[in-house]
């Protein structure tokens, strides 16, 4: 039998995301960004089309690398104005029952001791539906903006996110224990101070000594998402993530990312099979090819080609308003994100200027497949069935339009061939994931926190 294919949106709290200059379509409703209905009813398309979830994009800085400034940023719009994602995860969890929020923060520029606060608050909010993507970041203009000279160099980077999550990790899972909270009306206890614990945490980066804020969520710790593609994104997601995200532009490439990532994660101990993989992809579907093709070049009209570079030249650290439109990418080393300058000069592809504006117009990255339902699941099929990965991580071109078409067309298709699912497990979000508990599993590196106090005695004997 074929896999079962699985679906996340993939979103920001901003105008276009993925695709500058489509906010000038007249269907488009992603200027509609700041307002709560924007959410709530794009949340109950995707969840009558049964994605995992909504996941949400972020970043802290603005795209200054074009040009060497953020004029072009701020006049298409790309990824500026942003507000924060946290906040969106109560009126999406209010506007739905079974949807996952994945919420994208960064370990570059919140204490993780005030960070840790947030995200238990936001998963009992939504009942344990809350996911943390964790980055690193990897825009300047963000580390300048919260005081530091500059950004840390990309592996230090990851550095630093490992005692982040150690820190997450000890406060989530170990500071309360299971039962604390008693809630004792007769005897007047409402938690029981010999079951809370001071974490002790004295690293390299972060002194966090004392007891986490809150009583444990229903997930303790959140599911874990993370989006690095790098070799030392790679093996970070290998020890720590539940759901990974990458952005391949090829089978070939993403087949080999699938078979890294699952074979790093059982050389640290975990199962394999317990990591999902989502490729970026944008999906162009109408009734038919034809029409899904008229839809694909109308939508072409409204790309912004500045607006591309924008984005290119922000996440691979490499200015390509430097270069005329007809020449070719050339492999620079940088401290942005590695993976994307990596993925471009893989294969046999050349790029040009001007074919990187127009590939990553639509979509940004990932690949953009267009036709009937028929066409574009047969493709979806054939790539899961070529490269091992679990799912896709659908960017929109015009909001909401492409997940509703998505939801309207294509996943009739795919559950017809027994391919996508018809309804959504009980339970918290990792319960729907995995179909096992709602805590992360024994194997996992942060279940050795949850005896805290055992833990701090190793460690002082160590």
């Amino acid at each position: 039998m074929s896999k079962t294919i699985r679906f996340n949106a993939f979103e920001m709290n901003c105008v276009g995301h993925q695709s500058p200059g489509l906010w000038r379509h007249p269907r488009d409703r992603s200027w509609q960004y700041k307002d709560l209905e924007y959410w709530t009813d794009l949340a109950k398309i995707l969840e009558r089309g049964f994605f995992d979830a909504v996941f949400i994009a972020d970043v802290i800085g603005y795209y200054d690398v074009y040009k060497g400034d953020n004029h072009h940023a701020l006049h298409q719009g790309v990824q500026i104005p942003v507000n924060d994602p946290l906040q969106l995860a109560g009126p999406i969890a209010q506007a739905t029952k079974h949807l996952g929020i994945g919420v994208t923060a960064s370990t570059s520029f919140e204490h993780p001791y005030t960070f840790a606060r947030r995200l238990s608050t936001a998963d009992h909010h939504t009942k344990g539906r809350v996911g943390w993507n964790i980055v690193t970041s990897y825009l300047e203009s963000g580390a300048k903006n919260v005081g530091e000279a500059g950004l840390r160099r990309h592996d230090n980077r990851y550095d630093v996110a490992s005692e982040y999550v150690e820190v997450l990790y000890k406060l989530l899972e170990g500071s309360w224990e299971d039962g604390a909270v008693v809630r004792d009306r007769e005897r007047g206890v409402f938690t029981v101070p010999e079951k809370v614990h001071e974490i002790g945490h004295k690293g390299k980066y972060f002194d966090v000594p004392g007891y986490h804020l809150c009583e444990p969520s229903p997930q303790r710790t959140p599911v874990l998402f993370q989006a690095g593609a790098s070799g030392a994104g790679k093996a970070f997601a290998a020890e720590h993530a539940e759901c990974v995200f990458v952005s391949t532009p090829t089978r070939a490439v993403l087949k080999e990312y699938v078979r890294e990532v699952r074979a790093k994660a059982a050389a640290a101990g975990r199962d394999p099979r317990k990591l999902l993989v989502y490729n970026l992809v944008t999906l162009i579907v109408d009734e038919t090819d034809a029409k899904a093709q008229a839809k694909f070049e109308e939508y072409q009209r409204y790309v912004s080609r500045d607006g591309a570079l924008v984005l290119l030249s922000g996440w691979s650290g490499i200015d390509f308003g430097q270069y005329a439109p007809g020449e070719y990418v050339r492999q620079v080393e940088t401290n942005a994100i590695i993976s994307v300058v990596e993925h471009l000069a893989q294969g046999d592809k050349s790029w040009t200027i001007d074919e990187l504006a127009q590939w990553a117009g639509i979509g940004g990255l990932g690949p953009v497949f267009v036709g009937s339902p028929s066409t574009v699941a047969d493709i979806l099929q054939s790539w899961v069935e070529d490269t091992d990965v679990d799912g896709f991580n659908l960017a929109y071109a015009v909001a909401h339009e492409s997940f509703e078409d998505v939801v309207n067309h294509l996943v009739p298709e795919l559950q017809r061939r027994g391919v996508y699912p018809t309804a959504y497990r009980e339970g918290t979000l990792r319960e729907k994931l995995f179909g096992d508990g709602p805590l992360l599993p024994a194997e996992h590196p942060a279940a050795q926190y949850r005896d805290i106090e055992a833990y701090k005695q190793r460690a002082q004997h160590a």
